[in-house]
């Protein structure tokens, strides 16, 4: 039992100091581009579990969702109530609302629905006095080419250098993945969806 214990101390102080060297080397402050994509589940919910991070510190947030919306969600509900009743005015909440592409089934309203959407995304990218903006979703939007690309990538760019974005959804391409700081994957593994389990309120939704 005493070897193991000093193998194991000896085992954290050389992961310590790795650690804390990392730290030590991580000098540059400024806002991240953070995209989360993969065919998996949680992407969003990821992004959300960011929002609250950054509301326990009191950043202002402005938080977009492109094709949800025909159906209220969770985040929805609850961001609308904090806002309504005052508890967290630092908080921005716009939903494109026309639900998934495959419901809609008409190109041009989608399209049209997307360029609306992105005009309350640009003030948002504009505005310094934001630390966090949620773009949920948007890799669908270039996907299906119902927004211009390099219009996405030079507004993520080209916003104020404090400011961190968080981008999700499935793909978006080798120009997002190259522009953003950090990119993480989420593999769907299993789904209970696929064995015939109903999506679940608070869960799914």
């Amino acid at each position: 039992m005493t070897d193991k214990n000093e193998k194991h101390k000896k085992s954290m102080e050389k992961q310590k100091e790795k650690v804390d060297s990392r730290i030590e080397e991580a000098s540059i402050e400024k806002g991240v581009v953070i995209l989360l994509t993969g065919n998996g589940k949680g992407k969003s919910s990821s992004a959300f579990g960011m929002v609250l991070r950054a509301m326990g510190y009191g950043h202002k947030i402005g938080v977009v969702q492109f094709i949800k919306g025909a159906q209220l969600s969770g985040e929805e509900i609850f961001i609308r109530d904090l806002v309504t009743q005052n508890k967290y005015p630092e908080i921005t909440f716009y939903q494109m609302g026309t639900g998934f592409t495959w419901n809609t089934q008409d190109r041009t309203s989608d399209i049209e629905a997307a360029e609306r959407t992105w005009a309350e995304v640009v003030p948002l990218l504009q505005d310094e006095s934001y630390d966090l903006v949620v773009l949920d979703e948007l890799t669908y939007m270039i996907a299906y080419k119902y927004l211009d690309e390099q219009m996405i990538l030079d507004a993520i760019a080209n916003r104020p250098p404090n400011q961190s974005v968080i981008v999700t959804g499935r793909g978006g391409g080798s120009a997002l993945q190259e522009l953003a700081d950090t990119v993480s994957e989420v593999k769907d593994i299993k789904h209970a969806f696929k064995a015939g389990v109903k999506a679940r309120q608070g869960v799914d939704y």
